[in-house]
């Protein structure tokens, strides 16, 4: 009662102080646009390989990214970011709540809700709590609902770019499944594709039938298709089919790609009203009188791999170096990390098809270069119409994809190319992004969400933020943040459960839980410590020297040399993923979880390894990994 009181004496000029207060604040808080790439390697962009290589070509060769190059002048680029998850649902999850994995209770593709009550609002919400209009537009994948069996509403719009523009025809290319072969592999009900013509023609036709072969006709049809548009499908892994090359029956700018930048502008184009989006839904604009948010999600350069004619034309005749691989490194493989390659292997690929993979997928970055130069024009043409600054946040990548490292074209591995991305921060104010600045320090991808909400003018240093796991971008890029000595991350997906951690010099990996199901009552964090007490070959551990043997071509965890560094990681990493604040959910009930915190404290960023147990014939003999 007396609060309710006090608030009747408030003087009115302190009332009329705070007004303008917050309407000064509202008014000086930047425009926001995350944009997000799906399944692409930092490599492909050429400002990327001038500070990590000094040349424009990437790992394997020619690329082409003047757009992103122009971002990437025009602010901060962070060429050391990690993943905290490599797949698109568990990566984007820690993405958009600041959290790792093993703390928001996400590893594969669960559907999460927030009525449990360890769970802290999505970035979009702490945003739109500050004042700010929210969008996404175009790949989501965050897997975040409010409440259990309820649809998504963390953002004010959201546009799906499959819902939303592939079921409507606009696009080239549309697989049924999350992967256009998950039914076709599972053989739970007939699998089927569809392409659209530029003249509005369409064609569907039978990708696997659950219960029989194609027939004569059924496969005639489908091989007429694949003929005309040139494509290479997946044939040497256990998902068999998936399309890794071919030319997109759609022009560059009416991809699905190409839509989800109009939708974009259509959004944008339409401030403070409402306007019908391209699959004849009434939807509003951003509030004219809102800084505001939107989170651009494409779909590029993730299978299918169908880049515009105009750009497949200029990758076609390109020569790429294909990465060595020799089978021989399959013997250092644990059981897991085989199980990954048997999911994704290429090496028994031609090396011609192996080229058009690799052509058309730089081919298709290329595109998406296009296509984010011209989103990035009309997010600021619309700052400027409103007068407020703005803020431009690239992930490149949700995660990484392998082009024949590890023998494989993929994701899914606690490897470096599933795990290396690359950021880009512009603002429109200078000093807190300087021009051009190149930073190498570690960070992560849990780091976005804090970056946003400072920029959005939230103190995430006050206590109620103290569940981020990541830190501010802008302290990172000006020297400000806490040293960071490695990065962290975890999945169940393909393999089951698998946690890593690298530092500079070494990259490690381990197995987790002695399960692969989800976590189910009454089974939350049972048996939380079997991977620290379970023989070493249990815990399948992977250790790569990273001074001599930068590709991870060789596991040396169960060397006699390496076998007590091994152990130290499975303690360091095994005590923060599983016992620092490991969050086990039951998803399918509101509020059934246990948290593990038996190791509190163990993620102090620190790696201070016992110089006894660092081997130095590593450094002195670099020959020594030469497959």
């Amino acid at each position: 009662m007396l609060r309710v009181k006090l608030r009747y004496f408030i003087p009115a000029a302190v009332l009329l102080f705070n007004i303008f207060a917050s309407a000064s604040q509202a008014k000086s808080q930047p425009n926001i646009l995350w944009i997000i790439t799906d399944d692409q390697r930092p490599d492909s962009i050429q400002a990327y390989n001038r500070a990590t290589r000094g040349t424009d070509e990437g790992e394997l060769g020619f690329v082409l990214s003047p757009n992103i190059d122009q971002l990437a002048s025009e602010g901060v680029m962070f060429t050391n970011a990690y993943n905290n998850s490599p797949t698109c649902g568990p990566s984007r999850t820690s993405m958009h709540t600041g959290r790792y994995p093993f703390r928001n209770g996400k590893y594969a593709w669960e559907h999460t809700h927030q009525e449990a009550d360890f769970v802290r609002p999505a970035v979009s919400q702490q945003l739109r709590t500050a004042g700010y209009s929210t969008a996404i537009i175009g790949k989501t994948h965050h897997g975040i609902s409010e409440a259990l069996n309820q649809k998504s509403h963390i953002f004010d719009l959201e546009i799906e770019f499959n819902r939303d523009l592939l079921l409507h025809g606009f696009g080239g290319w549309y697989s049924s499944g999350s992967h256009g072969l998950e039914d076709a592999v599972l053989k739970r009900r007939d699998s089927f594709e569809k392409v659209f013509y530029p003249d509005g023609r369409s064609k569907e036709f039978v990708l696997s039938k659950k219960d029989r072969a194609l027939n004569e006709q059924e496969q005639s049809i489908k091989q007429g298709v694949e003929q005309e548009f040139d494509i290479l499908r997946a044939y040497t892994r256990i998902n068999t089919g998936l399309i890794l090359g071919g030319v997109n029956p759609q022009p560059a700018g009416k991809t699905v790609d190409g839509y989800i930048v109009k939708e974009f502008e259509n959004y944008l184009a339409n401030s403070g009203k409402q306007y019908e989006s391209f699959s004849g839904r009434q939807v509003n604009g951003p509030d004219e009188n809102k800084p505001t948010f939107v989170n651009l999600g494409f779909h590029l350069p993730h299978t299918p791999v169908l880049p515009p004619k105009s750009f497949r034309d200029q990758f076609k005749d390109r020569d790429y170096t294909l990465p060595n691989f020799d089978t021989q490194e399959l013997g250092t493989f644990t059981t897991q990390q085989l199980q990954i390659y048997n999911e994704a292997k290429s090496d028994g690929m031609t090396k011609e098809d192996q080229l058009q993979a690799v052509r058309d997928y730089y081919a298709f970055t290329a595109y998406g270069d296009a296509l984010i130069g011209e989103a990035v024009e009309a997010f600021k043409a619309h700052s400027a119409k409103q007068g407020r600054e703005y803020v431009i946040v690239l992930t490149v990548g949700d995660h990484g994809w392998h082009l024949g490292q590890q023998g494989i074209m993929g994701k899914f591995g606690s490897w470096q190319a599933s795990l290396n991305g690359a950021a880009i921060v512009v603002s429109s104010d200078k000093k807190t992004y300087p021009p051009g600045k190149i930073v190498t320090d570690l960070v992560e991808y849990v780091d976005f969400a804090p970056t946003l909400m400072e920029a959005a003018q939230i103190n995430t240093q006050e206590k109620q933020y103290d569940y981020l796991d990541g830190v501010d971008l802008a302290k990172v890029a000006n020297g400000e943040a806490p040293e960071r000595d490695y990065i962290l991350g975890e999945m169940n997906l393909v393999c089951g459960y698998r946690a890593y951690l690298r530092t500079d010099d070494f990259a490690f990996s381990m197995r987790t839980r002695d399960k692969r199901t989800p976590a189910r009552v009454p089974d939350l964090n049972e048996d939380i410590t079997w991977a620290l007490t379970t023989s070493p070959l249990n815990a399948e551990m992977a250790l790569y020297d990273l001074r001599v043997d930068p590709k991870e071509r060789k596991n040396v965890a169960y060397t006699v040399e390496y076998i007590e560094l091994a152990e130290w990681f499975r303690r360091k990493l095994g005590n923060i993923v599983l016992g620092d604040g490991r969050v086990e959910m039951d998803w399918s009930t509101k509020n059934a979880y246990n948290v593990s915190q038996f190791a509190s404290g163990a993620d102090d960023k620190k790696i201070d390894i016992p110089a006894n147990i660092i081997p130095k014939d590593g450094v002195t003999n670099p020959q020594r990994f030469n497959l």
